[in-house]
């Protein structure tokens, strides 16, 4: 069994390569908004560029670089905790991305240094930014399966082998953090040591909440309402929330290449921030 898994691995690993190709040199912040720009309507190169987004020098398998834009605490302004809010894990779920872009404007015309926010709106670039955008990374594997899990190191992999039936878009990698995306954002977690953690996907129109205790998750986020969905084996889900006992508010918008209308967009977010309040 595990000769047949490690085969297909190699397969797919193949398949990706053939389909991506490689970056034989790292590309600027500049150059990434360009590429962001192209791919996503919602999101200008102006206003792209304007975020002055940063890399900590972690970079995808494709060597694209993995950007962050931080709100600190503001000088005079009592913080109540930090927030990690991450969009564009699964590379075919746009409108996390775009959506995030649209906070990120928020937080640059109304940051009050209520919340120390670090904020990821592309984690998984080679999947979102080629031609025929994927939900896995350029090594097959999905990254929301790729975590360390609570229980131990191969039950992500048992998992998909007898509950999806290897099914290689729920395809976890050989190991838990075996993919620099997913070890960039274990690096991340322990470097910025979140109080909560907010990552949006598409399409299931859901909050999900995973805590060591699910008594103070969301009832309502906007137009989305709560429906606890259990945690998967190397999900960030089961990791962060299970494991190191940070609450991780999931939001899966309900189209993922459609946008949320702008009014829908302002409801979310300030929903978010009167949970924020409420809880940290």
């Amino acid at each position: 069994m595990r000769f047949t898994v490690l085969f297909l691995y190699c397969c797919i690993q193949l398949t990706f390569a053939e389909t991506y190709g490689s970056i034989n040199q790292l590309i600027t912040a500049s150059q990434a908004c360009q590429k962001v720009s192209q791919k996503l309507a919602s999101v200008s190169l102006a206003e792209c560029q304007a975020l002055n987004l940063q890399s900590d020098g972690f970079n995808s398998v494709n060597n694209f670089p993995i950007l962050v834009k931080e709100y600190p605490p503001l000088k005079g302004k009592k913080n109540k905790g930090r927030v990690l809010l991450i969009g564009g894990t699964h590379g075919d779920e746009l409108a996390s991305i775009s959506i995030v872009f649209k906070w990120m404007q928020t937080l640059e015309k109304h940051h009050s240094g209520l919340f120390h926010w670090q904020v990821i709106p592309l984690m998984n670039p080679d999947g979102a930014l080629i031609p025929n955008q994927n939900r896995l990374n350029a090594h097959g594997v999905d990254l929301n399966r790729n975590f360390l899990s609570a229980d131990d190191e191969q039950s992500a992999l048992s998992y998909w082998e007898d509950k999806t039936k290897r099914n290689p878009r729920r395809y976890p990698g050989e190991k838990p953090l075996s993919e620099p995306e997913t070890q960039w954002l274990k690096y991340k977690i322990e470097q910025f040591k979140p109080d909560v953690i907010i990552s949006v996907h598409a399409p299931y129109s859901l909050v999900d909440y995973d805590a060591p205790n699910r008594d103070n998750a969301p009832k309502r986020i906007g137009y989305l309402h709560k429906n606890l969905m259990g945690t998967y084996p190397g999900s960030l889900g089961n990791y962060a929330g299970i494991l190191l006992g940070i609450p991780v508010i999931t939001l899966e918008l309900p189209h993922a290449g459609i946008m949320p209308n702008k009014q829908q967009i302002s409801h979310l977010w300030t929903d978010l921030i009167r949970w924020l309040i409420k809880n940290i």
